[in-house]
Formats: C-alpha cells, sequence, structure tokens
C-alpha cells in the first residue's frame, strides 16, 4: 500500500502559502511518529489512517488558518491540560495560523503514537461526551424557498452538518442589501447542489 498520496501533495500546493509549513510539519510528523501510517483524501482534505484503513487524524486548510485533529477522544484531555483546546472551529487544536501554534514535537510525536493506538484499540472520537450543539440561526425564508425548488440542493444540504449549514445561513443573513442577498441565495444553491460547502474554495475541494 502506498504510504505518501500524491492528492495530499496537490493539496498542500494549493494551500494559502502561510498555510503550507503548517502542512508540511503535521505531515511529516506523522510519519515520523508511525512509520506505517497511510494518507488518503476524504471529504477534500488530508487524512491520516492506519494500514488497516482507521482513522488516525486529519488536516484542513481555510483562508487564515489550519485545523489539525487527532481522531482518538483520549488525547483531549492531555491537549488542554498543556493549554492546547478548540475554540469551536475544525480539530482539537482551534485554529493554527503558524507551526509555533502545534505542540512541541517531543509532544506532537508522543499524543499522535498514543491516538493511533487508540484508534487501534476500538476508540474515537465518537465516544467523547456529547455537548448541547450551538443552535442553527433561522434561515432566511427566500433561501428556503430557494432551497426547496432545487432537489439536488435539498439532498445535499439536508446531509451537511450543522457547522457547514451555518455557514451558508450566517453568509445569506448577514447580507444588508435585498440585491447582494438574492445574489448569494443563488450562488449558495448551485454551490450546495455541486456538494460544496461555504469556503470550498479555501478547502481546496
Amino acid at each position: 500500500m502506498v504510504r505518501m498520496d500524491a492528492r495530499v501533495d496537490a493539496y498542500i500546493a494549493k494551500a494559502q502559502p502561510f498555510a503550507q509549513p503548517i502542512l508540511n510539519h503535521i505531515r511529516e510528523t506523522m510519519h515520523r511518529a508511525l512509520p506505517e501510517v497511510q494518507e488518503t483524501i476524504k471529504w477534500s482534505m488530508p487524512f491520516f489512517t492506519t494500514p488497516g484503513g482507521k482513522i488516525i487524524a486529519n488536516m484542513a486548510a481555510f483562508k487564515a488558518h489550519c485545523s489539525f485533529g487527532l481522531w482518538a477522544s483520549s488525547v483531549r484531555e492531555q491537549l488542554k491540560a498543556a493549554g492546547f483546546e478548540s475554540d469551536g472551529s475544525m480539530g482539537t487544536l482551534g485554529r493554527i495560523t503558524s507551526v509555533k501554534d502545534l505542540p512541541a514535537d517531543r509532544m506532537l510525536l508522543k499524543l499522535i503514537k498514543e491516538a493511533a493506538a487508540a484508534v487501534e484499540g476500538g476508540e474515537s472520537l465518537m465516544k467523547r461526551k456529547k455537548t448541547v450543539p450551538k443552535a442553527l440561526p433561522e434561515i432566511h425564508p427566500e433561501f428556503a424557498v430557494a432551497l426547496k425548488k432545487n432537489k439536488a440542493a435539498t439532498k445535499v444540504y439536508e446531509a451537511f452538518s450543522p457547522s457547514c449549514k451555518r455557514e451558508y445561513v450566517e453568509w445569506i443573513n448577514e447580507a444588508k442589501r435585498d440585491a447582494t442577498r438574492t445574489t448569494r441565495i443563488e450562488q449558495a444553491v448551485t454551490w450546495i447542489a455541486e456538494g460544496k460547502q461555504r469556503n470550498w474554495k479555501y478547502q481546496n475541494c
């Protein structure tokens, strides 16, 4: 099985300049910690898995930050104790804007190894404590009507996670002019029908 995935190379190459050293550092550290780790692309972002396909971690690049998530709930308490805590964004380390925002290499290597062992043992993020999700803002009536008229968009939107829905709803609700809102609704429905998230351009989808 191929350990390095050319699609990950392409993902990093297309990322914002500030993000490239962050993504490269995470990638290199994953392979240092786990020589047998595999790379793949899921949901339009790089993932690291066991040889058997179990997810260990993922990383992503956005317009102004990166994210890195270890898929083992047991590492969260260690990160929290060390001062690393998710700020509500994707991942377990919050918004990463430079390599300095990552744990020191020694700690990161240790956490990656522990996460891999935990995942192999059956642990996953699904076992973490349930939290009350933040209520989704009220969808604008015109947006609701536009979605209803497009079956493909409706199907994709209903399958979106709450955070993906929120990005679209807030973007449309923030429009100050009716014309702007109408344009955003039309664009949103088109993107959603194509299976794209609000910030798909920055996720290298």
